[in-house]
């Protein structure tokens, strides 16, 4: 097998594992106390872990909850606000975006990337039926795992 199959293998499997994540980030509720215990379990988690990460968590076109820890800086907050850009543009994970971008080369140069980036870390947080009801982000990572301590906060999340 050449190493662009392998490549192409990983982000193959690194798709499916994202849709998977996304089909588990449906929520029964979405008040502003799920965003914020949202936040706070992915915050809790970074510092557990000595992560230099920013999170945020919208409802809506809200900003409900924000947190940095050290090592971050304003740049961290611009990745995050166009992740969340990204996600809203295109209804899914950012994650989700790149690797698509990346395996089939679909061409987002249409998006300006001075306003949206092309890196994974905001998910979707959507309601049952689909509706997109808000955005859970971490920067500071790289997208993989920013995206993965998302996922981790979320399933926290739900498991009350």
């Amino acid at each position: 097998m050449t190493a662009a199959m392998d490549a192409r293998a990983e982000l193959l499997a690194l798709l499916e594992q994202v849709h998977a994540d996304e089909q588990e980030s449906t929520l029964p509720t979405f008040a502003h106390a799920d965003a914020v215990d949202l936040g706070t379990r992915a915050l809790a988690l970074a510092l557990e872990r000595d992560l230099a990460v920013a999170v945020r968590v919208t409802r809506g076109d809200q900003l409900v909850f924000h947190a940095a820890t050290a090592g971050t800086s304003a740049d961290n907050d611009a990745w995050i606000e166009r992740k969340i850009r990204l996600v809203r543009r295109l209804e899914i994970s950012s994650l989700q975006a790149r690797v698509r971008h990346e395996l089939d080369g679909v061409d987002l140069g249409w998006l300006d990337p001075v306003q949206y980036a092309l890196a994974g870390g905001c998910i979707p947080l959507r309601m049952a039926g689909g509706a997109l009801v808000g955005t859970l982000t971490v920067s500071g990572l790289p997208d993989v795992d920013d995206h993965a301590l998302a996922m981790e906060a979320v399933r926290a999340h739900l498991a009350g």
